[in-house]
């Protein structure tokens, strides 16, 4: 009898779980750093103005404001589009830098969220496989665990 699905069900039970605590554990080790910032939505955002940015969709809120501002500083114009003399140039590249960070950290929160959820399929999975290699093991009872056989030769032809 293979041990093998019971040994792949520990392992992704095991890698479930540590998936589950990483996943969450970078999650709020991002958001407390981004709220250690202390950055507050702008007033003119569309959504979340006036809050903490602390979350994927308030960093998120925010850089596109920068944006917004960015491109009224420069007329449209992007860092790499203004001259290199440009006074403004240095504005436009402190906002892609912030934007930057932010998109960063939208990116971590997505990632640790992705690692908790394939944590818990893991999971599932391991469950699964338990169950099936439960079911599918056979028991034979003790009187019938030995066959005889008898080299008696060909079966007889049934009678007609």
């Amino acid at each position: 009898m293979s041990k093998l699905p019971r040994v792949v069900a520990i392992i992704l039970l095991v890698a479930g779980a540590f998936m589950i605590v990483a996943g969450t554990v970078t999650y709020f080790l991002v958001q407390r750093e981004l709220a250690d910032e202390k950055i507050v939505v702008s007033d003119d955002a569309e959504r979340f103005a006036g809050e903490e940015v602390d979350g994927p969709l308030t960093a998120y809120s925010e850089a596109m404001v920068i944006k917004t501002h960015a491109a009224e500083i420069a007329d449209g114009q992007t860092y790499a589009q203004l001259e290199q003399d440009d006074p403004r140039r240095e504005s436009v590249m402190t906002s892609s830098f912030l934007r930057a960070s932010l998109f960063t950290s939208v990116v971590a929160f997505g990632v640790a969220a992705l690692v908790v959820g394939l944590g818990v399929l893991m999971i599932l999975v391991g469950l699964a496989v338990m169950a099936l290699d439960r079911r599918t093991r056979v028991t034979v009872p003790a009187e019938s665990a030995t066959v005889t056989t008898t080299d008696a030769g060909p079966a007889p032809a049934p009678a007609v």
